[in-house]
């Protein structure tokens, strides 16, 4: 039994047993002296991008980088290639769902959360470049946010580009979801909200989760329901683009409208 310093022995106390303490957490942490690996290879990583730019990165690399603040001590290299191999590439990652996210080893909310964000900055970004602006003459900044907002979706999504009589983008809504190759759209609805939002012409999008941007016999009758309804109240159909992974197709480039 352990004595205290006037020779009388005492009960063994909690703190004397073997073995390690209950909630101890210095194993989690590096030994004082030591500075892991990785944190070196974060530094380093940091100082490319700030220098020479988000090109000189890999994928896997700038995952990493979104990765840091979530997992901020563990190696987030293995973890960003296994989000590659599962979603194809860095866009494919931030667009994921996060339930498809969370089935991917090692990716919890706070990297579901990061993966997110970064979407979202992105998707501000663009439309901040298209909203109140002739849609026709920046034609380019408006397909890239299409693409950006719908290109690696999973299922179908139908979106309306509202302008008004200078043809200035004044609304972007997403007007139905569906399944991997149907939105349901309904031109009544569509000329409705057209009229309440003053609107003189549209533009319709929608993608194809295929990849392939072909219109589909559907997509055709659809834009042609859609256009006859707004020409009942007089707004103009400018054009309907499918976006796809790689690349766009216009309806009106193609003579369909």
């Amino acid at each position: 039994m352990p004595q205290n310093t006037s020779g009388k022995t005492r009960a063994k106390g909690f703190n004397d047993q073997a073995g390690p303490r209950l909630f101890d957490r210095s194993a989690d942490r590096p030994e004082p002296d030591e500075t892991p690996h990785f944190h070196n290879h974060r530094a380093r990583l940091r100082k490319r991008f700030l220098e020479a730019g988000s090109a000189s990165l890999a994928d896997y690399e700038m995952l990493e980088l979104v990765l840091f603040r979530a997992i901020p001590r563990r190696d987030v290299k293995p973890l960003a290639k296994r989000l590659l191999t599962q979603f194809g590439d860095f866009n494919g990652v931030i667009s994921a769902p996060p339930t498809r996210l969370a089935e991917v080893t090692g990716t919890g909310e706070a990297v579901i959360c990061e993966l997110k964000i970064v979407e979202a900055a992105a998707q501000r970004l663009a439309r901040a470049r298209v909203m109140n602006r002739p849609a026709l003459t920046s034609w380019g900044a408006l397909l890239e946010y299409c693409k950006t907002v719908m290109a690696h979706r999973e299922i179908e999504q139908f979106r309306i580009l509202f302008l008004d009589r200078k043809n200035v983008l004044v609304a972007d809504e997403e007007q139905a979801r569906g399944t991997v190759d149907h939105a349901p759209v309904y031109p009544r609805e569509v000329a409705k909200r057209a009229l309440e939002l003053n609107a003189s012409a549209l533009i319709l999008v929608h993608n194809h989760p295929s990849g392939d941007p072909t219109p589909s016999q559907s997509d055709i009758e659809m834009t042609k329901q859609i256009a006859l309804a707004a020409r009942a109240v007089g707004v103009v159909v400018h054009d309907h683009v499918v976006v796809g992974k790689e690349r766009d197709a216009s309806f009106r480039s193609l003579g369909l409208l």
